[in-house]
């Protein structure tokens, strides 16, 4: 049940061993809180990454086989890149897409899902991995920490749009 989950807290787990799942509410109706997840628009103002970087690079195909990439850049000049291709597209309920942050790290298939109830959205993504290392590598980078950041900056964004 969606209510189950308060807004603000970010929860994350290892439901299998190749899998991580994320999964946060959000104070939003569904149909908002896509589009500010799959507009590049909106993606520029609150998916910045941690704080003096900037995501100057959207370009989104959001139709299955259709190509992402994003590109994040910091106040010094470094870059970093993600692509992937989408796989299923079903606004504003689910998507489902391929991600590839450069070549050192493997390809993962990711699976986002949106559910609302009462108002509220829980954005729930499961993060599949070739492998149990890849997984727990992956686990070590601070991964739910950097999420969080994006999480606060979209739960501020929202309240603007609504």
């Amino acid at each position: 049940m969606a209510t189950a989950l308060e807004p603000g807290v970010t929860r994350l787990g290892t439901p299998s061993d190749r899998e991580v799942r994320i999964t946060r509410a959000f104070d939003a109706p569904r149909r908002l809180v896509w589009a500010a997840w799959t507009s590049p628009e909106h993606q520029r103002e609150w998916l910045t990454g941690p704080p003096g970087w900037t995501l100057p690079v959207v370009e989104d195909d959001f139709r299955p086989g259709g190509k992402w990439r994003r590109v994040w850049r910091k106040e010094d000049g470094e870059e970093m890149e993600m692509t992937g291709v989408n796989r299923v597209v079903n606004p504003p309920e689910k998507l489902v897409s391929t991600e590839r942050w450069g070549p050192e790290w493997p390809e993962t298939v990711n699976t986002l899902e949106f559910i609302e109830e009462n108002g509220r959205t829980v954005v729930t993504l499961t993060i599949l991995y070739p492998s149990k290392e890849a997984r727990d590598a992956a686990l070590q980078t601070g991964m739910k920490e950097g999420m969080d950041i994006g999480f606060v900056r979209l739960e501020e964004y929202l309240r603007k749009l609504a």
